[in-house]
């Protein structure tokens, strides 16, 4: 029996007590949260979430949406909450992800448009001291879940000491890049499975880990997405659009676009080791196996930035010279 549920749905008979309901699965995410659709007799729906309180904390989910509903962005309404048993009623943003669309057909254009305008005015709103910092210590540990998980789980590869020393250099490299990044506020998994096709666009979700770190990286997270592929002349493009209306808006981005452009992608080296690693972990500790076919897409981002870069091409060559044991 699926106590949790038992316990959500005397909850959630308490929320609508002179009426009826149906559940349904909404979606599942990579930690221990599940989401459910709520449709009252009413016609009313609902999305519930499900965070087990042992295992996931609600209060930032909290904290994050009036931050991110005060900057302007179309976060979820909290209709009720029990944060003692993990419990939260919010407004349903629908049920087609920017990814749904995009598989359908819908142009990309308007989407990453009003994706980028949500993250200039998220980004317009931050200010030191309020949100966790992207520090060193958690950017590194991000950075080891890559050997920890992908090398030794999932290749099941011992690195020889003069690639361990490769590997250690490049995220000595990148980390002094990110962290000399301009701060904001960052939403820490800004794409398409997390961005909303509602009115207004982009209905977004899943902000509870936000942080205060570099400006590139939720950028970072919207181009060089782990679940789709765009044409580097794209990403360029849409790369010089927000950059341009960021400086528009005030935001401490570099004067001159290359520079913008080296931090970005130095940022996504991080991302994209990290992603690795977290993907890895999913199928072999979580036995979320589905993850491993998007490993491929974001290794073929990181090589790629690697090789532009003379101060990551060993990181470029260590990556090349891996292969399943």
């Amino acid at each position: 029996m699926d106590f949790r549920l038992v316990e959500l749905e005397r909850w959630l008979g308490a929320q609508f007590p002179s009426h009826r309901y149906t559940l349904a699965s909404a979606s599942a995410d990579a930690s221990f949260r599940r989401y459910w659709r709520a449709l009252v007799d009413d016609g009313r729906s609902f999305i519930v979430m499900d965070a087990p309180p042992d295992k996931e904390d609600c209060r930032p989910f909290l904290q994050v949406a009036g931050l991110f509903a005060a900057a302007g962005a179309h976060v979820p309404a909290i209709h009720a909450q029990d944060l003692e048993a993990g419990f939260l009623l919010l407004e349903d943003l629908g049920e087609a992800t920017f990814l749904d669309s995009l598989a359908r057909g819908d142009d990309p254009q308007p989407l990453y448009a009003a994706a980028t305008d949500t993250l200039i005015r998220i980004q317009q709103s931050s200010r030191p001291g309020v949100l966790p910092d992207y520090d060193r210590a958690l950017l590194e540990r991000e950075l080891n879940l890559f050997p920890d998980w992908y090398l030794a789980r999932e290749l099941r590869r011992e690195l020889a000491p003069r690639d361990r020393e490769t590997l250690r250099a490049a995220f000595d490299a990148l980390l002094a890049n990110n962290l000399a990044q301009p701060r904001v506020f960052v939403h820490r998994d800004y794409h398409s499975r997390n961005l909303m096709h509602s009115d207004p666009l982009p209905g977004v979700v899943d902000f509870q880990d936000a942080v205060y770190g570099p400006i590139t990286y939720d950028l970072v997270s919207l181009l060089r997405d782990a679940y789709l592929s765009w044409e580097e002349a794209q990403v360029l493009d849409w790369a010089v659009r927000y950059w341009e209306k960021a400086r528009g808006a005030g935001l401490p981005v570099h004067a001159d676009f290359a520079d913008f452009y080296r931090d970005f992608e130095w940022m996504g080296a991080q991302r994209q080791l990290k992603v690795v690693g977290i993907f890895a972990r999913l199928c072999h500790r979580d036995g979320k196996q589905r993850y491993l076919a998007d490993i491929p897409r974001v290794l073929g981002y990181l090589l790629a930035a690697c090789r532009r870069y003379r101060e990551l091409a060993p990181l470029a060559r260590l990556l090349g010279s891996l292969a399943p044991a």
